[in-house]
């Protein structure tokens, strides 16, 4: 029986690959090809809790796949999205802004405040109006072409957008490593670079591993529970404004086109009332 891959870019098999202290040159070499900050940064790094800081206790939980300090204390914390999630890039800022309070305590100065950088890579389209799939945004006056400051920088790679081929970066070996599903796509990784063969030899042990599998199952099942959960709920919040709107007596026509029921849905609504 041929090796079923647990692929990389699902959360729950990114956070055990790349937030393993053994896999730590793989994260780096990732970063590396990822991020445009001094190698040296890279001498000492920390992997540390993903849950941000909570100022008080009925703050929103806000929790990353990896986290971790460079050596002069920049902050990097990366976020992969299979599924499109709502409100992602008010997520994105919200986190960022912890990061950056919870440098502050009460006696320090702004000054001492470290770069945040967050990498959100996405299997969906991300930004629309690009065909490419990385993007690097931090503080800009577009009209002047001028940056404020890029003590918030954020990266984003698009999974969906990698090339079919591409020779010479680094950074694209990486994301098609992240996006293989089938052996043979990982086997063609590992002829490119020997880090990446290293690194598709330690994902292949990992696939193997029954335990990753559990946690790699029960996590597709929380996601299908989520999403049937909300669907349910849109489809609640459709009813009701329907019954509002047939209460207005609304042509049918027009509760059809704000709230996507049927007019068989619509009519069952009426008869009910």
């Amino acid at each position: 029986m041929s090796l079923v891959i647990l692929p990389v870019k699902y959360d729950v098999i990114f956070k055990i690959y790349f937030a393993d202290e053994r896999n730590i040159e793989f994260l780096t070499d990732f970063l590396k090809a990822a991020l445009p900050i001094p190698a040296e940064e890279y001498d000492k790094i920390t992997i540390v809790d993903p849950h941000l800081i909570r100022d008080f206790s009925d703050d929103k939980l806000g929790i990353v796949d990896v986290k971790l300090k460079t050596k002069s204390g920049k902050t990097i914390h990366i976020d992969i999205q299979v599924a499109p999630l709502p409100y992602m890039k008010s997520r994105i800022a919200y986190y960022d802004a912890k990061m950056i309070s919870e440098q502050l305590g009460k006696s320090e100065d702004y000054e001492n405040i470290k770069q945040v950088i967050s990498i959100i890579i996405t299997e969906d389209e991300f930004i629309p109006n690009s065909p490419n799939c990385h993007h690097r945004f931090t503080m800009y006056d577009n009209k002047n072409e001028v940056e404020l400051t890029d003590i918030v920088e954020v990266h984003t790679l698009e999974l969906c957008k990698v090339p079919a081929e591409q020779e010479d970066n680094h950074l694209y070996n990486w994301l098609r490593f992240i996006k293989a599903e089938e052996v043979e796509e990982l086997e063609a990784v590992a002829q490119r670079d020997p880090i990446l063969r290293k690194a598709v030899a330690t994902l292949m042990e990992l696939s193997d591993d029954e335990r990753a599998r559990m946690l790699l199952e029960k996590r597709e099942m929380e996601r299908m529970d989520d999403s049937v959960q909300r669907n349910w709920a849109l489809k609640q919040q459709a009813v009701e404004i329907a019954k509002a709107m047939i209460a207005d007596k609304e042509p049918v026509k027009k509760i059809i086109k704000y709230t996507g029921l049927t007019k068989n849905e619509i009519e069952n609504l009426k008869n009910a009332n």
